[in-house]
């Protein structure tokens, strides 16, 4: 007799599954360079943190990702039958609440991160040690900053939507396919993504170089806070020499 797994465990483990899937395909696109926004040289020069450090610290996040899901899940509404289009509706409604909760919790915590120096000398700059982002490195934080960040920002959002253990599988998939994406170093121009969102890989590498550290905190989906709090730092796309795309800022 098959075993039914349930949502909650399903919730829990399936967005770290989709966080190693997906940078996998981008890892193996990365390959091209006619993709990337920074040469592998660059990458090698300016990234002080080993691939195999990167690795082991975007698994302890994931497990203290893991651990806080598990307990989340014993305080979520259980999943309800309705029919189908009012399933929908309810969850497109549940998705934007928490998605406009996740960008401000995110954006005004990643903002303090920088303006507070004991913070990004001791906890933040871990993450920026990749000023060449690429895309498993997308978790890459200090232990301490990805349970306040991410995990505890994604918990916020969770019980502020009132979602069930059933939507915050499609949820936080979704996220991790969004954090994985801007962080990937790549510009694919048939990424629908880069369509949908303003926030995307070129958006968020212009805040890992030095000239972007005090501009374009909000992640990961829209740009807003950037907007009305002026750390909007526009770009525009140029043809680097040796291949591929660059993100250059521009005047706005």
């Amino acid at each position: 007799m098959a075993c039914k797994v349930s949502d909650e465990m399903l919730g829990t483990f399936v967005p770290v599954l989709v966080y190693w899937a997906y940078s996998g395909m981008y890892m193996l696109l990365g390959s091209d360079d006619k993709y990337r926004l920074h040469s592998r040289k660059e990458e090698e020069t300016k990234n002080s943190a080993s691939k195999g450090k990167v690795v082991l610290g975007v698994l302890i996040q994931q497990a203290f990702q893991i651990a806080v899901s598990a307990l989340l899940f014993t305080m979520a509404p259980k999943a309800e039958m309705t029919s189908r289009k009012s399933s929908i509706l309810a969850l497109l409604m549940q998705f934007a609440v928490a998605m406009f909760v996740l960008d401000t919790w995110q954006y005004f915590v990643h903002r303090y991160m920088h303006m507070n120096k004991f913070l990004y000398r001791h906890i933040h700059y871990k993450h920026h040690s990749l000023v060449v982002p690429f895309a498993y490195g997308a978790l890459y934080n200090h232990p301490l900053e990805g349970l306040l960040l991410d995990t505890v920002g994604g918990a916020i959002s969770f019980l502020a939507a009132g979602m069930t253990p059933r939507a915050a599988i499609f949820f936080f998939s979704f996220a991790t396919i969004k954090t994985v994406d801007d962080h990937c170093g790549l510009w694919l121009p048939w990424n629908p993504l880069h369509a949908l969102f303003s926030n995307n890989s070129a958006y968020h590498d212009v805040h890992h170089q030095l000239y972007g550290g005090k501009y374009n905190f909000s992640q990961p989906f829209f740009v807003v806070w950037d907007r009305i709090l002026g750390t909007y730092m526009p770009y525009s796309l140029a043809e680097r020499k040796d291949g591929g795309l660059e993100a250059r800022p521009v005047k706005d």
